[in-house]
């Protein structure tokens, strides 16, 4: 084992990341006839030490791909850390008889390891979930980096381009343009500035005792004098409201005129005289 293979082994990005970016700088490249030896003893043999060598002889691409992420003020440690993952996916996915370089195929796997990690930590709240929405996310940020808000017919270029609808593009643009901000207010925070913070006006007040109490009672009243009208109205127009209102598999007013002998039309007169008294007695 060289030197610099050791010197990684002993060392995580986030311990010390300008040694390791030092370590990892270190290793050499491996040459093309060198690579595909290796990646054929994985694949054919599932050797594991060739599986090692492939993925310390890459990390600083990872390292490379990491920084130019460095806009999200996210860690960069943490992206190195993710990215390395997604190497060691793309190592073990690799097939040497495709006649592709590794560093060529294990890029779309490093990228959407540090891609998922951004979504997760950019903010309290995920700003994409969607397949499109992510790949708006990244690519209206990079736009957005020598833009200012976006115009009409900006907006609409870069829908066509993504193909997304550009509702989407504007309101994307303004979750990158917002911001977390905190429900509590700051330890420092004085009585001038204390109603900014959230808790000073988002009240939830349905767990009001004396409001749930009144809840309660209102929908207790309701349902007794529901059932005290529904117990006035004579059978027929019980029988038609339940048929109509209350039955999974609701009754025409031509099955209930059948039923009753009557025309549908009178069917229809029943059912909203019974309704017309119903909403009396529970507004009374």
């Amino acid at each position: 084992m060289s030197k610099s293979l050791q010197a990684v082994d002993q060392m995580v990005p986030g311990a010390n990341l300008a040694a390791y970016v030092q370590a990892v700088s270190s290793i050499p490249i491996l040459s093309v006839e060198r690579e595909r030896e290796l990646g054929e003893d994985l694949y054919y043999n599932d050797n594991l030490q060739a599986a090692r060598e492939l993925v310390m002889s890459h990390l600083r691409f990872v390292v490379h791909i990491a920084r130019s992420y460095s806009g999200y003020g996210l860690a960069e440690a943490d992206l190195i850390q993710e990215g390395n993952v997604g190497l060691m996916k793309a190592v073990k996915r690799y097939n040497p008889e495709k006649g592709v370089r590794l560093v060529s195929f294990a890029v779309h796997w490093i990228k959407a390891e540090m891609h998922e990690y951004i979504l997760r930590n950019w903010r309290i709240v995920k700003v994409a979930t969607t397949k499109a929405q992510r790949k708006l996310f990244f690519n209206l940020r990079s736009a957005k980096k020598n833009l200012a808000w976006l115009s009409a017919e900006e907006a609409q270029a870069v829908a066509q381009d993504l193909g997304v609808d550009v509702k989407e593009v504007q309101r994307m643009e303004g979750r990158l343009s917002s911001r977390d901000l905190a429900y509590d207010m700051s330890a420092d925070s004085d009585d001038d500035d204390a109603w900014q913070a959230p808790q000073a006006y988002l009240e939830d007040h349905s767990a009001d005792p004396a409001l749930m109490v009144e809840s309660s009672d209102w929908q207790q009243d309701s349902e007794t004098r529901l059932h005290e009208a529904l117990s006035a109205l004579d059978e027929r127009s019980r029988d038609i409201l339940a048929q109509r209102w209350l039955a999974e598999e609701k009754a025409t007013l031509h099955e209930l005129a059948a039923r009753y002998e009557v025309s549908a039309e009178r069917i229809r007169q029943l059912e909203q005289n019974a309704m017309k008294k119903l909403r009396s007695a529970i507004a009374a």
